[in-house]
């Protein structure tokens, strides 16, 4: 696989928009009949767009999280499930960076910059929470390992040249491993079925005593360990794909308003643009959005200066920005997905339109996290001073008990 090389932000935003209109144009007929959208996936790889993040020093643009975070917007505006499908991507590319070896960062970065994709084997089903992983990776006696274990929602997995893996290792550390899709005892379903992101295929992987090597193996423990910005940054990402999601749907309400010859009944005009109470909420829902693009970008900034100058307070900053960011971005792209119906008709819901895909996938995208929670983190902190809690990844004594040996 060969890939093009961004060299700047003003190229990749340049290509991100390009890849919009791209993605767009089939994203209705991918929500209403879905397949593995593996061209869609190989056209982003041939841009070079997932390639934007790896720092200079391997090869690559090294853009900004403010950079990246509209970059992400674009293509969700495209196709928020396609887009989906490499949040991981470019969040372990950051694990990489930050805590892979100069040898581990050498052959990951440059398998990505050729192209290659980053998938994801996080979550586990059953357990008390979500720290009570099952996975496990065990030394083999020769100096290598063997992974056993079985992930859920492995948004990106299906279509995607490496897993990277998180596990416990036998000192039951958490660790990433970076697995190749087609290694043998790795099985990804794509028994996704969910109502909306119907081409996310967060399937379900099963690795069954998988041969790793260390230089495969990343100590993802050391992350959790310190102050730092990787999770709000994946929130970040999560952000950005709600914000391209209100932008889409929008963008599709004043198509389909501006396409009526008639106004709706009640209405003494002759247009329907010309309704008050048309053009009212449409003033308001631009608003909204243009308000959730700042905050985005600004929770951007903030991640930005977090990375320049790590401390506890930039990290908490950086995690209150991203939360305020996140909690407005699914109320607003919400809000937008809910009135496009109510602005634009009865003819607004035919099937052939398909704007319900809309509110489908912000619907099943936002239910990833507890919106109310990231109001919470902002409250809290306004008010109190409280600090959002930092990410743990250790198992108590009861939890550890029901790991497999």
């Amino acid at each position: 696989m060969t890939a093009h090389i961004i060299a700047s932000a003003v190229e990749a935003l340049a290509i991100a928009e390009e890849l919009r209109r791209y993605l767009e144009a089939g994203a209705a007929g991918r929500d209403r009949t879905p397949s593995p959208p593996l061209a869609e996936l190989d056209r982003l790889s041939a841009s070079g767009i997932l390639g934007i993040t790896v720092p200079r020093a391997y090869g690559g643009a090294e853009v900004s999280y403010e950079t990246l975070s509209r970059v992400f917007q674009l293509l969700a505006a495209g196709d928020p499930a396609v887009t989906q499908m490499t949040q991981s991507h470019y969040l372990f590319l950051d694990a990489v960076r930050q805590d892979g070896s100069p040898e581990q960062q050498a052959f990951l970065f440059g398998k990505v910059l050729k192209g290659a994709r980053l998938g994801n084997a996080q979550a586990e089903k059953g357990g008390s929470s979500a720290l009570n992983l099952g996975t496990r990776l065990l030394p083999d006696g020769a100096g290598g390992y063997r992974l056993n274990g079985t992930k859920f929602y492995c948004t990106g997995a299906l279509l995607a040249q490496w897993l990277p893996v998180a596990a416990f290792d036998e000192q039951e550390r958490f660790v990433l491993v970076f697995v190749p899709r087609d290694a043998l005892g790795v099985t990804v379903s794509d028994d996704w079925d969910a109502m909306g992101q119907r081409v996310a295929y967060s399937g379900t992987a099963i690795f069954e005593d998988v041969a790793v090597a260390p230089l495969q193996v990343i100590p993802h423990w050391r992350l959790f360990e310190r102050f730092g910005v990787f999770h709000a940054y994946g929130q970040q990402l999560h952000t950005a794909i709600d914000v391209g999601i209100a932008q889409n749907a929008l963008a599709d309400a004043v198509a389909t308003v501006r396409a009526r010859s008639r106004p709706r009944l009640g209405a003494p005009v002759a247009k329907a643009t010309e309704d008050p109470h048309v053009i009212l909420r449409f003033g308001q829902l631009a608003t909204q959005f243009h308000a959730a693009e700042l905050l985005l970008a600004r929770a951007g900034r903030t991640l930005d200066d977090a990375g320049a100058n790590l401390t506890a307070e930039s990290a908490t900053a950086a995690a209150v920005a991203v939360a305020e960011a996140k909690a407005y971005a699914e109320d607003v792209a919400l809000a937008i997905a809910t009135d496009i119906f109510s602005l634009s008709g009865t003819s607004s819901t035919e099937r052939a339109l398909n704007l319900d895909r809309h509110w489908r996938n912000i619907r099943t995208h936002s239910v990833h996290d507890a919106n109310h929670w990231r109001y919470h983190v902002a409250g809290d902190y306004l008010l109190n001073g409280t600090l959002p809690a930092k990410p743990a990844r250790k198992l108590r004594p009861a939890e550890r008990a029901t790991l497999p040996t």
